[in-house]
C-alpha cells in the first residue's frame, strides 16, 4: 500500500484510483484519515495548496476542508467532490461549495455514517447495482429453487457477474443443486453475525465459486445445526453483493421469517412460482399478498400441469400478478441434480430457454467479463 502524499507536489496523474483528501486542519485530517482506513482505503492527503490538476481529476473522491475550499475553487469541475464543514454556524460554507462544485456539504461527526459508506464505495470502485430477482414458491416443491440456480447459471454462462444466495434454511443447500457442496468459501453461519457495511469485493472473493462457471458465487449453507440469519446480516450480506454490480439471484422461502422480509426489501423484482392446480393457486394468492407488501414488481411463472392444469393467463388474472411466462417440466432434470449437474446448464432445455428470455428482458446487455462454460 503506498505512502499518503503530504506538502505540495505530486505527480500522479489520473490513474490515481484512491480518495483525495485536501485540508490544512489536523483534526479534520485525523478524522477522515481514519475514516479511510476503517473503509480499507489509504488517501493522498494534500496540505498548503491546491493538489496537481491530474490528482484532483484521477482521483475516485475528493475530500476538501473548507479551511481549503476557495483554494481549490479555481480547479477544473468533476462529479465526487464533498466539502467537509468546519462550523455549523457558518452561513457562507454553502457559498463556497457552489464555487467548488461540490456535491455535498457535510459536517462530521454527524455525517460520519454517511461519508464512511461513499468512502468504501469510492474505493470499490462501486458503478451500477447488480440487479436483484427474489425467487419464491407459491407452495411448497413448486420449483423456486431450481428455478433460482437456473438463472445464476443462465447468467454466469453469459459471462453476467452473478451470486447466488440461498435464504431458505431449511431448503438443503443450492450448493448442493449446483454440485458445489464441496467447494471451499464461507458459508452463512459464517457470515450471520455481519452488520454495518460489508466490502463487496471481499465477500465476493471469500464465497464459493462454481466448478467450471468462474463468474458465478453461491452463499449457501453448511451441513450443520439450522441457523436462522438475522435480518441484519441478511441486509448486510446482499447490500454488498448488490454493490458488485451483474446479477444477484435470491432463493426466498415462502414463509416469510424477517431475514426473507429483509430479501425482498433489497430486490428489484420477485418471481413466484406456481404450478397449475387449484390448491397450488390458493396457497400462492397468500403468499402472493405478503410479498406485495415488501415489494412492487411481483411476477408469476406458471408450470403446467397436463392435462388437466388450469391456464396461465387466469391463474395471472386470479392472483393479480403479472406472467413472466410458463416453465415445462425439464427432462433428466432430477438425474442431473443427483450428478451434481447444476439445473439450467442444459442450453436448450426449458429451464435454460425461460431463463434466458426472462434475462434478456431485464437485464441491459453487458460484454462478458470471462468465465468457463460446462
Amino acid at each position: 500500500m503506498s505512502t499518503p502524499i503530504t506538502g505540495h507536489a505530486s505527480t500522479h496523474g489520473p490513474e490515481v484510483a484512491g480518495p483525495l483528501v485536501v485540508t490544512e486542519d489536523e483534526s479534520l485530517a485525523e478524522h477522515l484519515l481514519r475514516l479511510c482506513a476503517a473503509a480499507g482505503t489509504e488517501p493522498r492527503l494534500i496540505r498548503g495548496s491546491p493538489p496537481p490538476r491530474g490528482l484532483w481529476e484521477g482521483s475516485s473522491l475528493v475530500l476538501v476542508g473548507d479551511d481549503q475550499a476557495e483554494r481549490c475553487a479555481g480547479l477544473p469541475r468533476r462529479t465526487g467532490v464533498l466539502l467537509l464543514g468546519l462550523d455549523l454556524d457558518d452561513p457562507g460554507v454553502w457559498v463556497r461549495a457552489v464555487q467548488l462544485g461540490a456535491e455535498h456539504v457535510l459536517f462530521l461527526p454527524d455525517a460520519e455514517a454517511w461519508l464512511l459508506d461513499r468512502i468504501a464505495d469510492a474505493a470499490e470502485g462501486v458503478g451500477t447495482p447488480a440487479l436483484t430477482v427474489a425467487v419464491l414458491g407459491g407452495r411448497g416443491g413448486a420449483g423456486a429453487s431450481t428455478l433460482a440456480c437456473a438463472l445464476a447459471v443462465t447468467a454466469a454462462r453469459t459471462g453476467r457477474r452473478t451470486i447466488l444466495v440461498d435464504g431458505d434454511p431449511l431448503g438443503g443447500g443450492l450448493d448442493i443443486l449446483l454440485g458445489g457442496e464441496t467447494a471451499g468459501g464461507l458459508r452463512w453461519p459464517d457470515l450471520a453475525g455481519s452488520r454495518g457495511r460489508v466490502s463487496g469485493a471481499e465477500l465476493a472473493k471469500a464465497l464459493p465459486v462454481m466448478k467450471r462457471l468462474t463468474t458465478l458465487s453461491c452463499l449457501s449453507w453448511d451441513r450443520g445445526d439450522t441457523l436462522a440469519v438475522p435480518p441484519e446480516a441478511m441486509r448486510s450480506v446482499l447490500a454488498a453483493a448488490r454493490r458488485r454490480g451483474g446479477l444477484v439471484v435470491v432463493d426466498v422461502p415462502r414463509h416469510l421469517d424477517p431475514a426473507a422480509g429483509q430479501a425482498l426489501e433489497q430486490s428489484d423484482t420477485a418471481l413466484l412460482v406456481v404450478p397449475a392446480e387449484l390448491r397450488a393457486v390458493a396457497a400462492a394468492d397468500r403468499v402472493a399478498a405478503s410479498v406485495r407488501m415488501r415489494l412492487d414488481d411481483v411476477r408469476m411463472v406458471v408450470r403446467p400441469m397436463r392435462p388437466f392444469g388450469l391456464p396461465a393467463h387466469r391463474i395471472a388474472r386470479g392472483l393479480r400478478l403479472r406472467l413472466a411466462g410458463e416453465l415445462g417440466a425439464e427432462p433428466g432434470l432430477a438425474a442431473d441434480v443427483e450428478q451434481g449437474v447444476p439445473p439450467g446448464i442444459r442450453e436448450n432445455g426449458p429451464l435454460a430457454r425461460f431463463c434466458e428470455t426472462f434475462l434478456d428482458e431485464v437485464l441491459p446487455p453487458v460484454p462478458a467479463v470471462g468465465g468457463g462454460v460446462y
